[in-house]
C-alpha cells in the first residue's frame, strides 16, 4: 500500500500555505489539514450529473479531514471563495456561500503516520468515494482493491475492513449531501478563524512559510 503525505506533495503544487492542526469541538474531533493552492493550471474530472468538475487550480482550497475513530481522509476541494464554476449549471445553493465545494474525495486508509517533518501520512487502501454537490456518488478503484487482495498485498481482513469503511462513508456523507456540505463548511469556518488568529503554517519542504495566507 502506498503512503501519501497530507500536504499532497505528489500533486506537484509549489509554494503553497499548508496548515495541519488538531480540532476538538462540538461538531468535529480529529486532524484537519488545509491547503491553499496559489499556483497551477485548472484540471477537471468528468461526472454524469455535475459534468466537468474542477479539482485543481490557483485560488482553490483543499480541506482534509480525518475524523477520530475512522479509517478515511475526507478531502473537500473548494472553488475560490465565494464562487463556483459557471459550467456547473445544476450546482445547488451551498450551505455557506463563502465556501462552495467542487467535489468531495474520500480515501479509505489503513492508518495514519507522521514523517520526519511532522507531516501526517496516510496509508492508502485503494478504495475511494467521490461525491459532488449535484448528487454524483462514485465508488472508485474497486478493481485496484480486488487486485491487491488477490495478489496478497491485503489480507482478507483488510479487504473486508475497506469495504465496511466504504459503507460507513456512503451512509455518513452521501445520504444527505447538503448536510455534509454544511458540516464541512462549519469545520472550515472554525479552521479559518484559527488561521486568522495566528495558527502557523506547517513547515515542510514544499511550503512557502512566508507565502500568502
Amino acid at each position: 500500500m502506498k503512503h501519501k503525505r497530507l500536504n499532497r506533495d505528489g500533486w506537484g503544487f509549489q509554494y503553497y500555505p499548508y496548515y495541519q492542526m488538531r480540532v476538538d469541538c462540538a461538531f468535529f474531533r480529529g486532524l484537519v489539514c488545509l491547503i491553499r493552492l496559489t499556483d497551477g493550471e485548472k484540471n477537471f474530472w468528468e461526472m454524469p450529473k455535475a459534468g466537468k468538475i474542477q479539482v485543481t487550480g490557483a485560488g482553490m482550497t483543499w480541506l482534509e479531514l480525518i475524523p477520530d475513530g475512522t479509517n478515511r481522509v475526507v478531502t473537500v476541494k473548494y472553488f475560490p471563495d465565494g464562487t463556483h464554476g459557471a459550467e456547473r449549471t445544476l450546482y445547488p445553493v451551498p450551505a455557506d456561500r463563502r465556501y462552495q465545494p467542487s467535489v468531495w474525495y474520500v480515501d479509505i486508509t489503513d492508518g495514519i503516520e507522521y514523517d520526519e517533518d511532522g507531516i501526517a501520512v496516510y496509508i492508502d487502501k485503494y478504495l475511494d468515494v467521490i461525491v459532488t454537490p449535484e448528487g454524483d456518488v462514485k465508488i472508485d478503484d474497486r478493481d485496484e482493491l480486488d487486485a491487491a487482495c488477490s495478489a496478497g498485498e491485503l489480507s482478507k481482513e483488510q479487504y473486508e475492513a475497506a469495504l465496511a469503511e466504504c459503507g460507513k462513508i456512503l451512509e455518513a456523507y452521501c445520504r444527505d449531501i447538503r448536510r455534509t456540505d454544511a458540516w464541512c463548511a462549519k469545520i472550515r469556518a472554525h479552521v479559518e478563524d484559527r488561521i486568522a488568529r495566528g495558527e502557523p503554517i506547517k513547515p515542510c519542504r514544499e511550503t512557502s512559510i512566508s507565502g500568502p495566507r
